[in-house]
């Protein structure tokens, strides 16, 4: 008796997670949506209030988004007065910073991010949102290996 490998997936694997982040997507969006906010702009408001003041390029690396994506985001924020920015130490820098109305919409958000967040658990199960999230940190843990130049990790 022979052992068969594995088969490998059919599917387009960035179609299938492309998929399912829709999905996700559409389900905590309609959570925040009751706080006027949208999933990427509770992350941007969570972000800068643990981290800001910082610098764009800095938000940015942390959220691991690009440059150009993060001040698109950042500017319907800035027009709503939940984020500031101003001027930076050096004059030609510019620095990120969370408003008091910032804060304010936050914390409103943060009911409806949790439950958002215990509906997926509930809708998933609480073993597989586990499994999953250790399979994405193990999986985005190979990509900053090659990233860091080690194909062989």
């Amino acid at each position: 008796m022979s052992i068969q490998p594995a088969p490998k997936p059919r599917p387009c694997s960035n179609f299938k997670l492309r998929q399912l982040m829709r999905r996700v997507s559409q389900h905590y969006d309609a959570e925040l949506g009751k706080a006027g906010l949208k999933t990427t702009q509770y992350s941007l408001l969570t972000h800068v209030d643990r981290l800001g003041p910082l610098r764009p390029g800095e938000l940015a690396h942390s959220m691991a988004i690009d440059a150009s994506t993060m001040t698109r985001n950042l500017k319907p924020l800035v027009a709503a007065g939940l984020i500031s920015v101003a001027p930076g130490s050096d004059g030609r820098s510019q620095s990120v910073a969370i408003t008091e109305s910032g804060r304010s919409k936050r914390h409103d958000g943060q009911r409806y991010w949790k439950a958002a967040q215990d509906g997926l658990d509930d809708l998933l199960g609480v073993d597989d949102v586990a499994a999953m999230h250790a399979l994405i940190d193990r999986c985005l843990e190979r990509f900053s290996r090659v990233d860091a130049g080690d194909t062989h990790g």
